[in-house]
């Protein structure tokens, strides 16, 4: 039984660090603020739940596990809140989305 939760737990640690680079990929290489923040948002809150979950199996005592999942209940009620106050802002201050005009050519406007 100790084996299969050791198991587990490197799975749900090494897919959070694969969500995690791919997040960061993504950071870099989407064009507009609004993509990026997306990207974001959403890698934080999979990498948190896959790398809290993953601890939450290598822990050694109940108290330990629960001060874990009051960590990504916490983490789950801020981050998209964050990306949801983030992005209204700049809404609500112009910044407009990107879109490629006709020709191809990257455009703001």
């Amino acid at each position: 039984m100790a084996l299969a939760l050791d198991i587990l737990s490197w799975i749900l640690l090494l897919s959070g660090s694969a969500l995690l680079l791919i997040g960061g990929i993504g950071l870099i290489r989407f064009p507009d603020f609004y993509s990026r923040v997306q990207a974001a948002g959403l890698t934080d809150t999979l990498c948190s739940i896959c790398i809290l979950t993953g601890l939450m199996l290598q822990a050694d005592s109940v108290p330990l596990a629960a001060k874990i999942l009051f960590t990504l209940l916490f983490l789950l009620f801020t981050g998209p809140t964050a990306a949801h106050a983030l992005t209204k802002t700049a809404h609500h201050d112009g910044l407009r989305p990107w879109k490629q005009d006709k020709g191809g050519a990257p455009s703001n406007h």
